[in-house]
């Protein structure tokens, strides 16, 4: 990895889906020296152009959101309660501690799960699953202060900082800031490209793929290639016919997902390309979930789109692992795909 600091600059950061601006902030700061062009669309999507020989456009889509909450009520007591963007397991939630960000500044608190200590409940009521509007957030604040300060709409997400773990990195925002993460050293990494390359930070892909289907609309790209996670399945639980993807044994290329199907002379293409440069990679088939490559490929009359994965355990909970050799595996091939997009032929 020769960039962490990037890495952790872009996963600790926060952004829920609407709230953007500070990894925007970075993505404009790491890409504007390499790129001929940069704009922001009106929902919130950095895109980044660099010409090439005119004949495709590559469009490139890493989201910048993460999974979180806002505040919905705060009630007489002062604790806040919570409007989900993105889907968290309830299961994975308890005992955590979040940043509530304000016009006012940054205040730090507990998510808690409103309900007796494990030693008051019932046999009964050990058996009953979490319920996610069941959580609130203790600011140890008296009401007053909770009122003055606190908002509706204000950003709540998990507090926590990136950690090595042996050959991992863990975070509470792999999905998707390693993604990002790929696209801004890809693109610094590719030699050349004939392709004209839009390398889109898009958001709100938590909720519903929305950035990168505005932003496919008005790019209108020959080629879309989307940059998320996938699962890594590979720990005590899943069988081996659900692992999906194992970590560090190299980058993903997506043959489908629940978004989309992904053209199958692009995956081949990808395939080609780790191949020829000793790249490792996988192959994966994700039953269910979707990426920014769903919303790119039914953009107006279509777009020969593809993901290229992350794997990843633990997804949607705090501790979401990556493998220093996947990360690195998925720049080289983006780079290498980059400079090699102007020769795929993907009509059917």
């Amino acid at each position: 990895m020769a960039n962490v600091e990037l890495l952790r600059k872009l996963v600790e950061g926060t952004g829920i889906p609407g709230r953007e601006e500070a990894i925007r902030e970075i993505v404009r700061e790491e890409l504007g020296p390499h790129v001929d062009e940069m704009t922001t669309d009106a929902l919130g999507n950095v895109v980044c152009f660099k010409k090439g020989g005119g004949r495709k456009k590559l469009m490139i889509a890493g989201h910048m959101d993460e999974i979180g909450f806002m505040v919905k009520y705060v009630d007489d007591k002062g604790f806040v309660r919570l409007q989900p963007l993105g889907g968290f397991d309830p299961r994975q939630m308890f005992a955590q501690r979040v940043k509530v960000t304000t016009a006012k500044g940054v205040y730090p608190g507990v998510l808690t799960y409103g309900n007796k200590p494990i030693h008051m409940l019932t046999d009964e009521e050990r058996k009953q699953p979490p319920q996610l509007d069941s959580f609130f957030v203790d600011l140890g604040m008296p009401i007053d202060e909770v009122k003055e300060k606190i908002r509706l709409g204000d950003m709540v997400t998990m507090d926590r900082k990136m950690e090595e773990c042996g050959d991992t990195y863990v975070c509470k925002t792999m999905d998707d800031r390693v993604g990002v993460y790929v696209m801004i050293e890809a693109v610094k990494a590719a030699r050349t490209h004939e392709v004209d390359l839009y390398a889109v930070a898009t958001v709100q892909e938590e909720v519903g793929l929305r950035g990168a289907q505005t932003a496919a609309y008005d790019i209108d790209p020959d080629i879309g290639v989307a940059l998320d996670v996938t699962l890594a399945n590979d720990y005590p639980g899943p069988t081996d016919v659900d692992a999906v993807t194992k970590l560090g044994q190299g980058t993903a290329i997506k043959i489908m997902d629940g978004s989309l199907i992904c053209n199958h002379k692009l995956v081949d293409h990808f395939r080609d390309v780790a191949e020829r440069h000793g790249i490792p990679y996988q192959m994966e088939v994700l039953p269910r979930g979707g990426t920014d490559a769903g919303a790119i490929q039914r953009s107006r009359g279509g777009t020969a789109s593809i993901t290229l994965s992350i794997p990843t355990r633990y997804i949607h909970t705090v501790n979401e692992m990556v493998h220093k050799k996947d990360l690195q595996a998925s720049v080289d091939l983006l780079a290498a795909y980059i400079e090699d997009a102007h020769t795929g032929d993907y009509r059917l």
